[in-house]
């Protein structure tokens, strides 16, 4: 059977041997884990992860590829082959009682941002995540204070995860080649967080104005929900930007909302 790459599902099918072998040496898939790969495509990744002898879910969005990987793997009594989309479906529901899943995926760019934060609505029962990402989005989930990369993915994505760049993967990896540069990213949920926040969305709101404008002070840019002397009290120079604050000063930021 024969797939043309459909530009409206963002689709770039990974050919290169060499990065999927970095991939496979880079999660250590193990047997008898539970595994869940989003958008499999023509199965570049899925069947070496079967041959490691896991459990594994995959949940594709294309019907006609999901009846290639139905003609290609269904044989397979470790494979559960999933018609949907992703950033609607249930991932907690694959997970048995106490069990984590491991999770791994090229990610169409277009979604890649929702998609990560669904999935942390079910971080309680994810032992780790890596996904292939346009490199500029790995680079601003795992940014620095202090570095231009830095921004609302950098502070939201590390209160819930340990963020890490593995390595990065040219355009000719693919098929059709995208015109970026991909980049593998490791995300490991904490189990506990790594500061305290008493209420998510008041720090997504904090975040998301003090960014608004980059070349703003946190005075100027927060100045219509938090004033400059709200600020000083927390001992935060109100004539910082954004781009120099770490998580820990935004969480208390967050408290004063």
């Amino acid at each position: 059977m024969i797939h043309i790459p459909r530009k409206r599902f963002g689709q770039n099918f990974l050919h290169d041997r060499s990065i999927i072998d970095n991939i496979l040496g880079s999660i250590q898939a193990s047997p008898g884990e539970h595994w869940v790969e989003i958008g499999p495509g023509m199965g570049a990744l899925t069947k070496p992860l079967l041959a490691k002898g896991i459990r594994l879910d995959v949940v594709e969005l294309d019907r006609d590829l999901v009846v290639l990987l139905k003609d290609k793997f269904g044989q397979h009594d470790n494979l559960q082959i999933h018609s949907g989309d992703a950033l609607r479906f249930d991932f907690a529901a694959l997970a048995d009682t106490n069990e984590k899943l491991r999770v791994i995926g090229n990610l169409p760019y277009n979604i890649s941002t929702p998609l990560m934060f669904h999935l942390l609505d079910s971080a309680a029962c994810i032992q780790d995540m890596h996904f292939m990402l346009q490199k500029e989005v790995v680079d601003r989930i795992c940014a620095a204070p202090g570095n231009k990369q830095y921004g609302r993915l950098s502070v939201m994505m590390q209160y819930y995860c340990a963020t890490e760049l593995l390595f990065e993967v040219p355009p000719e990896s693919f098929e059709p080649a995208p015109k970026v540069i991909s980049a593998i990213v490791r995300l490991i949920p904490h189990r506990e967080p790594p500061v305290v926040v008493k209420d998510i969305a008041r720090l997504n709101t904090v975040v998301t104005a003090a960014f608004s404008q980059r070349r703003k002070t946190l005075r100027n840019a927060l100045k219509k929900i938090i004033t400059e002397e709200q600020i000083a009290t927390l001992d935060i120079d109100p004539t910082l930007r954004a781009e120099t604050i770490p998580l820990s000063d935004f969480a208390k930021l967050s408290h004063l909302l």
